[in-house]
């Protein structure tokens, strides 16, 4: 198997050459060098590059033919073509052409040559990581239905392989739409209780008043409508295990039967007089600050204690990146079959919108988001015009007149100022989202002084509104 290099350089020039020498060696970069097409296509045949940056004009050939060389003979590496100021309109040529962006000599700045780089590399590795998917398939990258393979996600796989087993109380905590759920299931799979049942119930959903029949069960006459006698959900799950989501949401009433039960294995149903006895395990789950709720007297101390025995912290997706792709084609397998369309392939300009999205609502919203592509998609791939505006990065896309992508509309200033725009506001709004819509924070995170950061806010049209808590 031949070697992955990062960078070639393909350039007659010496002093570029050391130039890329210098940056390669700074960056930490393995690379190589050729002084023309032919060198070029020799080092091509003794080893893999992830980028290549290359001069438009060459002995032998161009840099033009050498680009068109790698499409026709499929070499994945991406390509930087290298051009004199005045001849920008070919290097833009290059771009329509396959390349993947270009830089102009002599180099006013290197780090942004750097950047652009960087980024090639990056784009190749996406590229072979979602060729890879195609090939394998997600689902072969799951975990009892929990689809990730991050660092973080096998911690957490970790986890629940050593506690399975065992009879302790469990919390799990994690923003919402992270899959709580999925990992309470995958640690009653994993358990002596699995052939039992697995109950659910989620505290949120159901009013206050039903709530404590729903868990506890009732007999008739209890209340008007109790015409017979009804098991709660702990009775129904009795030997198996069962999964309060949104335990923080449980008024403090029923917070101390829920402790009965836990310490007890007792129960008394609504209206009853005789206790009942059950063998559960509690799975209990929370997007809440349960420590904050108890300082504050909105959850009782000693249950939160009893519930987390062993604490399972969920990560956000923003934390892990790497499982996008993995889930993103998941949910493209999960919704061809169920839709019947055939579309295979995911584009990498979408993927590198959908890396670049917060997720604020996580794994639930990054399923919604390919279910609607998968809707839209008019061919076999889904591109970045299948996502919602909300997604696409605009700093990585800039909307034409058209509703397309074509960032060559736009004249060099008019692209800069449209890019400059995004990332300001782009930039504010997460600082605003991060300190929950305290501009003294974000200013002071930002480095800049308060009034300048407000102007921005203005500028910019931001609703501070958004993102103060409720």
């Amino acid at each position: 198997m031949r070697e992955t290099q990062n960078l070639l350089i393909v350039d007659d020039d010496d002093a570029i050459n050391k130039v890329f020498e210098r940056l390669s060696k700074d960056r930490g970069w393995s690379y190589a060098i050729a002084r023309s097409g032919e060198e070029a296509l020799e080092q091509l045949g003794r080893e893999v590059f992830e980028a290549a940056v290359v001069d438009i004009k060459l002995p032998g050939f161009t840099g033009l033919q050498l680009l068109e060389h790698f499409k026709r003979n499929g070499i994945n590496a991406e390509v930087v073509i290298m051009t004199g100021v005045g001849s920008v309109e070919t290097a833009v040529d290059a771009m329509k052409k396959g390349a993947y962006d270009y830089i102009t000599k002599p180099f006013d700045d290197i780090d942004r040559v750097a950047i652009i780089l960087d980024k090639a590399m990056d784009r190749y590795r996406l590229t072979q990581k979602l060729r890879k998917l195609e090939r394998k398939g997600a689902d072969e990258m799951s975990y009892e239905g929990i689809v990730g393979r991050s660092r973080k996600m096998q911690e957490v796989f970790d986890i629940i392989e050593n506690i399975a087993p065992t009879t302790s109380t469990i919390l799990i905590m994690g923003e919402s739409g992270t899959g709580k759920e999925l990992v309470a299931r995958a640690i009653h799979v994993r358990s002596h209780r699995r052939e039992k049942s697995f109950v659910v119930i989620n505290c949120a959903a159901i009013p206050a008043h039903l709530l404590e029949s729903e868990l506890f069960g009732h007999v008739r006459g209890s209340f008007t409508g109790a015409i017979a006698d009804k098991k709660g959900l702990f009775e129904e799950g009795n030997g198996g295990t069962v999964f309060l989501d949104e335990i923080g949401e449980m008024p403090p009433s029923l917070q101390v039967k829920l402790l009965r039960v836990l310490q007890e294995g007792e129960l008394r149903p609504v209206g009853g007089v005789a206790e009942k006895r059950v063998d559960v395990r509690l799975i209990a789950a929370t997007n809440r600050d349960l420590v904050t709720m108890v300082r504050e007297g909105k959850f009782r101390e000693d249950l939160f204690y009893r519930i987390n025995v062993i604490g399972i912290q969920l990560p956000p997706l923003r934390e892990r990146p790497d499982d996008i792709p993995i889930l993103a084609y998941h949910f493209l397998q999960k919704y061809t079959h169920r839709m019947k369309k055939k579309i295979d392939k995911i584009s990498v300009d979408a993927f590198q919108a959908l890396q670049n999205y917060s997720w604020v609502g996580n794994v639930r919203e990054l399923e919604n988001v390919i279910e609607r592509a998968v809707v839209l998609a008019g061919g076999d791939s889904i591109t970045a015009q299948d996502l919602p505006a909300k997604v696409l990065s605009e700093s990585f896309y800039l909307m034409s007149d058209e509703g397309g992508f074509d960032i060559t509309k736009f004249s060099y200033q008019e692209a800069k100022n449209r890019a400059l725009a995004s990332f300001n506001k782009a930039y504010i709004t997460s600082l605003l989202k991060e300190s929950h819509g305290n501009i003294s924070f974000a200013s002071e995170r930002a480095g800049m002084d308060r009034s300048n950061f407000k102007k921005l806010i203005k500028r910019y049209g931001v609703d501070i509104g958004e993102y103060r808590e409720k």
